[in-house]
């Protein structure tokens, strides 16, 4: 009698296991070898290069003329023409400001780049100039679409202004910002700078 209980009892768990087994080894369904992608979400700002811009020009004289008359007027000094992008900031300004005031581009005694604006006690016109960020790669008409939009470029721009004249203890001449301008100036050289806050060149 106990010989046939451990026979059924040895045979109900072989079943078992081979059940288990025959579950264990079904195939699983196949995932798929291309999940579509879940689009991440774009991070606050996405233009990590921007930048701060000033084309700089040694001239003899420069002016800025509205409507027919002229509205401000140097004589040896600097041109600068500025663009300005969305998050631009102090940082931009003061490390182009500082390093206009202290370009040593104006002739010595000895006829040598020696002397900064601030040395001669030069002039200085600043011009807005958002076409400095304009966009070529694509068609023949540019986009300036990395240009600052006039509420935040306008006060940047006065900022850059202030700063320039605290930098250099000179007053600082400038254009009227989206006003239509004729820019008159003779370049001294001729020398023309490229300066950029994100580069430092």
């Amino acid at each position: 009698m106990k010989s046939t209980l451990c026979l059924l009892a040895f045979t109900a768990a072989l079943i078992a296991l081979l059940t288990l087994r025959r579950r264990c080894a079904r195939p699983r369904a196949l995932m798929p070898l291309h999940r579509k992608a879940i689009p991440l979400p774009h991070p606050i700002s996405r233009r990590k290069n921007d930048t701060m811009r000033v084309l700089l020009q040694r001239v003899s004289s420069a002016s800025v003329t509205i409507s027919n008359s002229q509205h401000a007027a140097i004589g040896k000094g600097l041109l600068l023409l500025l663009g300005i992008e969305e998050s631009d900031g102090p940082e931009d300004i003061l490390w182009l400001t500082g390093k206009i005031a202290r370009l040593r581009i104006f002739a010595d005694q000895d006829g040598l780049m020696n002397l900064s604006v601030t040395d001669i006690s030069g002039g200085l016109l600043v011009v807005s100039q958002f076409t400095l960020f304009a966009a070529v790669r694509k068609g023949n008409r540019p986009s300036f679409i990395r240009a600052a939009r006039p509420e935040s470029a306008a006060p940047l721009c006065n900022e850059f202004c202030a700063a320039l004249a605290a930098a250099t203890n000179l007053p600082v001449a400038t254009g009227v910002f989206g006003a239509d301008m004729q820019v008159a100036l003779v370049n001294d050289g001729p020398v023309t700078i490229w300066l950029d806050s994100k580069t430092r060149e």
